[in-house]
């Protein structure tokens, strides 16, 4: 075993260290490292946790990607898809994607003797992934639609049931207008509420048959206002999209999930720099603390750094010594850091102790991505960037006389 590796060890378990000035700046060192470790698995799997918690709503709720008619303006009202040259058996076919389900949307005004809403009907056909879309469900059932007549089944959202304090169960009236017409009223039933904790979402739109939609749009039978494409991972719609777009024809384009609401994807994108950010307070804090231990650790052992180089020691082994010496004393720190941190990390994920207001953060409690890269980068980035941090103040060594570090004893 090479010498400051050796020497590193002894002094760092040694009992001497239980009894002098060492044991409280090891327990300060310790400290910073564990509450540096804790806050960053706090900060990153949070952070991350929300972005896939967010991105996987908006994407379970209206697809990954979608397929729309060029024809399609700002209005909710869908204009019909152009089949011509969509080829969507062979998008279908792709590896990375896992299903797809036809739609179309027309908006209206729900009515009932006090209040009113103005929402928006998607109409859904018999490929609907009712399996995929259960994770929102708050109460009653998904209706099977298919397409056979015209069912008066719907789903709400819990806001606009709220809002007109209507359950599962109950019945509403929706009024559709059209232009130059007289307004067209359809009775539903309400078979379920749904939550996505979407503010943009829950606001407007209810689940309803396609057939509804095909009338009131004067749609031809097999007509459809979009197609909702499901990926099998997320991850893979920057490399699948443009696949898409080959395979969809001119009349139609393809739309990420996230690029449909622009205001949800920019306040996404600042998860990025906070985690940065803090990240880097959190390293120049912690970096600062370990430089600070092994200064005074360096001071403490004046005497012991004599005698080494009296016996002949050099300055770059000596150094050496005292950085291993000090990454030494941080591992425990790392340890207790990330059982504490992923502790509590585990408790929020299975309990779901902090609520937040969706309307602000666009989840009801903080979501949590434990992802075991990112928690190892962080200890072995904490080490590494304390490990090349200590080089600089560690040669303060080499400025200390052997025969007055011997005297100063």
């Amino acid at each position: 075993m090479k010498f400051p590796i050796y020497f590193s060890k002894k002094i760092a378990f040694s009992k001497d260290n239980k009894n002098n000035l060492s044991r409280v700046i090891v327990f300060i060192g310790r400290l910073s490292v564990a509450l540096g470790v804790i806050v960053s698995l706090i900060t990153v799997s949070t952070g991350l946790g929300s972005k896939k918690a967010i991105e996987s709503r908006l994407a379970n709720f209206s697809g990954h990607i979608s397929i729309k008619s060029t024809r399609s303006n700002s209005s909710y009202n869908s204009s019909v898809l152009n089949k011509d040259e969509l080829k969507l058996n062979d998008i279908k076919n792709l590896e990375e994607v896992s299903g797809t389900q036809s739609y179309a949307t027309v908006s209206g005004i729900l009515r009932t003797e006090d209040n009113f809403d103005g929402v928006i009907l998607k109409g859904v056909a018999k490929d609907f992934d009712a399996e995929r879309f259960q994770d929102f469900m708050v109460s009653g059932e998904i209706p099977k639609f298919t397409e056979e007549g015209y069912n008066n089944q719907v789903i709400l959202s819990k806001k606009i049931a709220d809002d007109l304090h209507l359950k599962a169960k109950d019945s509403i009236v929706a009024i559709f207008s059209k232009e130059d017409q007289k307004p067209i009223y359809r009775k539903f039933e309400i078979a379920g509420i749904y939550k996505t904790d979407i503010k943009m979402i829950d606001d407007l739109f209810i689940i309803g048959d396609i057939n509804h939609v095909r009338k009131i749009q004067d749609m031809a039978k097999d007509d459809v206002g979009g197609v909702d494409v499901f990926l099998k991972n997320s991850s893979y719609i920057d490399e699948v999209f443009p696949k898409i777009e080959k395979l969809i024809g001119y009349k139609n384009f393809a739309e990420k999930a996230t690029d449909k609401y622009p205001q949800i994807v920019d306040w996404i994108g600042l998860f990025d720099t906070n985690i940065g950010l803090i990240i880097t307070i959190l390293l120049i804090v912690v970096v600062i603390n370990i430089i600070m231990v092994l200064l005074i650790l360096i001071i403490e052992r004046t005497n012991s750094i004599g005698m080494l180089k009296t016996l002949g020691a050099t300055n770059g082994q000596i150094r050496a010594v005292f950085i291993n010496y000090t990454l030494l004393i941080m591992v425990p720190g790392l340890i207790f850091g990330n059982v504490i941190g992923i502790g509590l990390l585990l408790i929020q994920r299975f309990f779901g102790i902090i609520k937040l207001n969706p309307e602000n953060y666009y989840v009801s409690t903080v979501p949590v991505d434990l992802n075991p890269i990112y928690i190892i980068a962080i200890s072995v980035g904490i080490l590494a960037v304390s490990a090349l941090a200590l080089i600089l103040p560690s040669y303060l060594i080499s400025k200390i006389s052997p025969v007055k570090a011997i005297k100063y004893n």
